[in-house]
């Protein structure tokens, strides 16, 4: 019978089993049921209840007085066997393996004390006192949701039985417990939203309020500050995790086995500040795993990987890969699990071959086991998806075979027989990447095996060369292949391989075959351009022919849509998209034909830079291309030991052409260059308040994530999308999967592969200058009577009138339109003249985002400007005072991230955001919360490790937005973020006023502070104008210039 799965299932097993247990060997049997029970969910609450009560009932039963109806032989065998000790002892077990699940350990521990105590009531001793005083302390240092309770419960318990020391205990719990209130109280609002989703009965909200609380706590165990402590607590929260609404949750479990890992890591490389013990067993980890989450392929091979780097023997690891396969769930999501185990198994079975001791017997199982795999694999496609399955895309078990082949069995022939079985499936010969990978290892077996073959040394005519015919070989079969996905970048490698190593004729072979190619290759290219733009053309006119809009995909103007389909709030015309990025009054626009002159598309123009030095500059990196074009931006991601860098080109071809440095030394290392095509995803339509560690793991899961780029907001608040790069095209690949998920219950999540390239522009009346914004139209007027006003200049589609005094009108033409803009703009229409003008998008007006009430309303909306004065919130004293200028926010942040990024400075009544100047006014409902705030918000940081200020408003609307500087990732500062110094005309004092007599008939202009007669002098002259009431201070000192003169 198979083991019970979940903490449920457990308890319901044993009570079925002590249900029946009538005598003494049932009821041990039922305590080892318990013991595996607790071993398979150390963390569970229920099940160590379960157990505890049992064996104290059983120490109950047992003893003379009791009527359980056990025989006497039973009691006295069982008096020896279930002892007081060993009850009290699997109390405190328990206890100790729950007590920092911080809501719901008080459920064992006031059981627990609660028997100690009634213990003590029946034989009061001076030690019974000092062991529950003692458990008492102990408790009191742990942070849990019930410390008052507790506090209160060791405070009574002090009065009845050492009222002498009160005082004294009191006070050093109180000093004691600091730190576990502190930590409970960070911790609180998470508890206090999770015990409310709880409540609720919302399995959804009890998961996402789950998953946010165990990201925050994580990286709460990475800082340096109370690591243990918090070690513990992140224990804790991921056992109430995973034996709760979590148990089967991959997302959970993969989170728990890497913290785990990195732990042990982090103690062999002597980085850790916790004891070993502390850390659990990696092994009964990954066994509780494959237990909760059989299907999960990656779980399965860190079991093997684990299982070997223990040192288990091969029958140990032989028999969790039996178990894997005989387990019916491992391809419930695809084949994708099923070849995560196996690669880990071939892993396995090569690296154990190739072991310099390995024995003769090794070898041997090595190359059958991985052979059958292969078969395996193969059968176990079929098998699901008949003939339709293809293999492995990344073919990782052919590898592993061939590299066996290669290096250990020096089986050339057999490994080129591999090659050459792979490249007559489609899903291999159509990559370019599979080529060259067959061509590198060509190169590998010529260069290893030269030295078998006869002297290199040519003579004049090179007759007697050694040339890599083979590896020549690969890239001709390459370009048979009509559907190869870039034949561009095969074309480049095999000149150039043919100019470093072949002879002469082989060369102008070459040429002759990439000439004739790469005219294929054109006709090609215009022929999958033109029937992009024809598709793109008919779903347009099917959508325009239908009404609708057409729809959009792979660009960035994907309007917001909910879970059920609707555009979501925040748009007072809902068929009004949202505005493109590139403002088309400041940018060049983008070209009409798919594929041809994009403006900066950086998903083609894109490669990825691998084993870099970890001192690797972006300076360094430019000189390294310096010959291959020019980049726009280098995105360096820096590690321990190397470096990851994302190189952009200003055009595809020189993208191509740098890939021809692959392979090439950099400083020490060699380096591998790869494009970064398809790796970048489209991504629109979560919540509001996402920021990049949101998306970061919401996508996690899926492969290595590189970077995460936010639009700028300076020309549209609303905007809601970004591009999430991949380290890998198959991991953005596997992260269209999320496309279409349903993110708190009102977004549904929109995921593409992002291609500028395939943009579709936009269509529609605003779109094609047909609509017509028309103001200060009579209030009684109705649409029939518009229509007919502006059938004069032609016909009229439609008409709306969204509220009094303003309408919008629909001609049929372009022409039309400005006709009626001709004629009828400033014309009278009734008694009123009218405004005509052309629509446009709202966006484009729309420069700032204000929020009302970081509690009351919607902060995710941008109409709450347009909120009426009355709807704001009551404050006290003047405005000025209560108001804080924030500065140096970029302009990629919207208003709710703002508001949640200033939410722990306190409560404010009003947010304005200014994109444009990179700042925000915030309004707090009194001076003294302004000041507060003002102290917290200061030197706070954020996303870049950049820093937000405190400024005044002439600051903030004389600044700039921060810009990237070119070419790198890091931010420039505004040009006016340091103080000028001053010029010397500045530090001189101002010349002396000349007393001029009054003219008779003219009044002399009041001089005074704000008025008109007192102003800058330049040159000894006084200019008029009012004084701004900025500018109070400089007013007086100059006066006071001016009577010092006098």
């Amino acid at each position: 019978m198979a083991s019970p799965v979940g903490e449920d299932n457990w308890v319901d097993f044993v009570d079925h089993q002590l249900r029946e247990a009538t005598d003494l060997e049932a009821r041990v049997r039922v305590i080892e049921s318990f013991k595996e029970a607790v071993s398979a969910e150390p963390g569970s609450i229920k099940v160590w209840m379960a157990y505890c009560e049992y064996f104290w009932s059983l120490y109950n039963d047992c003893q003379p007085v009791s009527d359980a109806g056990w025989s006497p032989d039973e009691q006295e065998i069982g008096r020896s066997i279930f002892t007081i000790d060993a009850a009290l002892n699997l109390w405190q077990r328990g206890y100790e393996a729950v007590q920092y699940r911080l809501s719901d350990s008080n459920e064992l521990w006031d059981r627990w004390i609660s028997l100690e105590m009634e213990l003590l009531r029946r034989t009061v001793t001076d030690a019974g006192v000092r062991r529950i005083t003692q458990l008492f302390r102990n408790r009191l240092t742990v942070p849990h949701a019930t410390w008052d309770r507790t506090s209160q419960m060791f405070s009574n318990f002090l009065s009845e039985h050492n009222r002498q020391a009160y005082e004294s205990e009191m006070e050093q719990i109180t000093r004691n417990a600091k730190n576990a209130k502190r930590l409970y109280a960070l911790r609180d609002p998470f508890e206090t939203k999770l015990s409310l989703a709880v409540k609720s009965g919302d399995t959804a909200a009890v998961r996402a309020d789950m998953l946010e609380y165990i990201d925050w706590e994580i990286k709460q165990h990475k800082g340096k500050r109370d690591a243990l402590d918090n070690f513990k607590i992140c224990l804790g929260l991921f056992s109430r995790a995973l034996t709760g609404v979590l148990a089967s949750d991959d997302t959970t479990w993969l989170n728990f086995i890497t913290l785990v890992s990195t732990s042990q890591s982090d103690l062999k490389a002597g980085r850790a500040r916790i004891p070993p013990s502390l850390v659990p067993n990696m092994l009964d980890v990954l066994r509780r795993a494959v237990h909760h989450i059989p299907w999960s392929g990656p779980v399965w091979a860190r079991y093997i990987l684990a299982a070997e780097e223990a040192a288990l023997t091969f029958s140990d690891v032989e028999r969790i890969k039996h178990a894997a396969t005989n387990s019916p769930q491992l391809d419930r999501d695809g084949m994708a699990g099923v070849l995560d185990m196996y690669s880990a198994w071939c892993g396995y079975l090569k690296r154990t071959a190739m072991n310099p001791k390995a024995s003769e017997e090794a070898v041997d199982v090595a190359e059958v086991g991985l052979s059958s795999a292969l078969e395996d694999v193969k059968h176990w496609g079929q098998r699901k998806y008949g003939e339709n399955y293809q293999g492995d895309p990344d073919y990782r078990l052919e590898k592993i075979l061939i590299q066996f082949l290669t290096e250990k069995k020096e089986d050339i022939e057999g490994a080129r027989a591999i090659w050459d079985e792979l490249s007559q499936s489609p899903l291999h010969a159509n990559s370019y990447d599979f080529w060259l990978n067959w061509y590198l290892w060509e190169m590998v077996a010529f260069t290893s095996h030269r030295s078998k073959a006869r002297s290199p040394t040519p003579n004049t005519q090179a007759q007697g060369l050694l040339v890599p015919s083979l590896a020549t070989r690969v890239f001709t079969r390459a370009l048979k292949v009509r559907t190869l996905d870039w034949p561009e970048r095969i074309l480049q490698v095999y000149l150039k391989h043919c100019n470093d190593y072949e002879l002469a004729e082989t060369l102008r072979e070459a040429h002759d075959t990439i000439y004739k190619t790469r005219k294929g290759v054109e006709k090609r290219r215009e022929r999958e351009a033109r029937q992009a733009a024809e598709a793109a053309q008919q779903v347009a006119a099917a959508a325009a022919a239908q009404g609708q809009a057409a729809p959009v995909y792979m660009s960035e103007d994907i309007p917001m849509t909910d879970a059920s389909g609707s555009t979501s709030p925040g748009s007072k015309r809902k068929r009004e998209p949202t505005p493109a990025e590139d403002d088309a009054a400041n940018k060049r626009p983008r070209s009409e034909t798919n594929g041809e002159d994009v403006k900066r598309d950086r998903e083609h123009n894109t490669v990825f830079l691998w084993n870099l030095p970890a001192d690797a500059t972006q300076t360094k990196i430019k000189q390294f291309f310096r010959d291959y074009g020019h980049i726009n931006n280098i995105d360096l991601k820096k590690g321990d030991d190397d470096a990851v860098a994302l190189v952009e080109f200003r055009h595809s071809d020189d993208a191509r052409a740098a890939l021809i440095r692959d392979g090439k030394p950099f400083g020490e290392r060699i380096i591998q260059i790869t494009p970064a095509i398809d790796c970048t995803l489209f991504v629109t339509n979560y919540p509001p308040d996402a920021d990049e560690d949101y998306l970061r793991n919401l996508f996690k899961t899926h492969g290595e994530i590189h970077s995460i780029r936010f639009p700028s907001l300076k020309e549209n608040a609303k905007r809601r999308f970004c591009y999430l790069t991949f380290r890998e095209r198959a991991f953005a690949e596997a992260a269209l999967k999320l496309d279409g998920k349903a993110l708190g219950g009102k977004y549904k999540l929109v995921v593409k592969i992002s291609d500028p390239a395939h943009k579709q522009h936009r269509q529609g009346a605003q779109e094609e200058e047909r609509e017509l914004h028309v103001m200060n139209i009579p209030r009684s007027m109705k649409e029939d009577e518009v229509q007919g006003h502006f059938a004069k200049a032609g016909n009229v589609l439609s008409v709306r009138i969204p509220h009094p005094g303003t309408a919008f009108v629909v001609m049929q033409t372009k022409e039309e339109a400005q006709e009626a803009i001709r004629i009828l703009d400033k014309a009278m229409f009734g008694q009123n003249p009218i405004k005509v003008e052309l629509s446009a998008p709202r966006g484009m007006k729309k420069k700032t985002a204000t929020t009302w009430g970081v509690d009351g309303a919607d902060a995710a909306s941008p109409n709450a400007a347009a909120s009426p004065a009355s709807a704001e919130p009551t404050s006290s004293g003047p405005a000025r005072e209560r108001k804080v200028v924030v500065l140096g926010i970029p302009d990629t942040m919207n208003e709710a991230r703002v508001s949640n990024l200033l939410k722990p400075a306190g409560e404010f009544v009003k947010l304005t955001l200014h994109t444009r100047h990179g700042g925000a006014i915030v309004e707090y409902k009194d001076a003294a919360s302004a000041g507060k705030a003002g102290l917290v918000i200061d030197g706070m940081g954020i996303d870049g490790g950049q820093k937000l200020r405190i400024g005044t408003t002439d600051e903030l609307f004389q600044s700039k937005v921060e810009k990237k500087a070119d070419g790198s990732g890091a931010t420039a500062p505004p040009k006016n973020s340091e103080k000028r110094k001053p010029t010397a005309a500045q530090l001189m004092p101002p010349p002396p006023s000349i007393n001029r007599p009054q003219v008779l008939g003219r009044s002399r202009p009041k001089v005074g502070m704000g008025v008109p007669g007192l102003g800058v002098r330049t040159n000894g002259i006084a200019q008029a104008g009012p004084t701004p009431v900025g500018g109070r201070r400089r007013a007086m000192l100059i006066l006071g210039v001016c009577f010092l003169g006098w």
